[in-house]
């Protein structure tokens, strides 16, 4: 377990977060669901130690992070972006082959497509040797033929190291397909806590208790 207790974050007058306390459960992935400024990117650089922050959170992980753009460096082929994270070159090319890259070793980020260039980046976050892996609306930008397929290829890389997640979204549909549990945000709290012990990937549309649940909490 992953335990934040007492979490304070403010900027300037702005209070996010007051004595926020919260359990994260290891090798499970959580949703972090909310308005625009209801802390959940705060909440991913608070767990990171992007920011600062008062409070207590223990154990502290080694995280590794994806972001909603994929943020490669430019002038490295997509082999010379996963080894920055990686030097193992058989880890390397097997975890291309998982995300059918193989053929973009070579290729600058300028070359790749949007979702090309996001699975480059799920695969240098799985080669990040990391405990926690944080993700900020990584497929908001996939139109839903894409990010339906990258999910499925997350959730099969997960399943082999099964690691803690914390991702953010506000799309219901990513929640429902991807999460164990919801946690949805509001003024630095939180005001629906849903679980689904359901095997991930779920089936994009697909009607049940849990989506009918997330998509109720999420409704102004």
């Amino acid at each position: 377990m992953i335990e934040l207790r007492g979490i304070t974050k403010r900027y300037g007058p702005l209070c996010v977060y007051e004595n926020f306390d919260l359990d994260l459960e290891e090798g499970k992935i959580t949703c972090l669901l909310g308005s625009s400024g209801s802390g959940k990117t705060t909440l991913l650089n608070i767990l990171s130690g992007l920011t600062s922050y008062q409070g207590e959170i223990s154990p502290k992980k080694k995280c590794a992070y994806i972001f909603q753009q994929p943020r490669l460096i430019p002038n490295l082929t997509v082999h010379g972006n996963l080894r920055l994270v990686c030097r193992e070159e058989e880890k390397i090319a097997a975890m291309l082959q998982k995300l059918e890259l193989s053929d973009k070793a070579d290729a600058y980020p300028v070359e790749l497509s949007g979702g090309q260039a996001q699975r480059v980046s799920v695969a240098r976050a799985f080669l990040f040797p990391s405990d926690l892996l944080l993700m900020d609306e990584p497929f908001s930008s996939l139109d839903t033929a894409l990010k339906i397929r990258l999910i499925e290829v997350f959730c099969s890389l997960w399943r082999e190291e099964k690691r803690t997640v914390v991702f953010v979204t506000h799309d219901a549909e990513e929640a429902y397909m991807l999460s164990h549990r919801a946690l949805v945000l509001s003024g630095g709290k939180v005001v629906a806590d849903l679980r689904d012990a359901s095997a991930v990937p779920r089936k994009y549309g697909e009607e049940s208790d849990y989506r009918r649940q997330i998509v109720q909490a999420i409704l102004p």
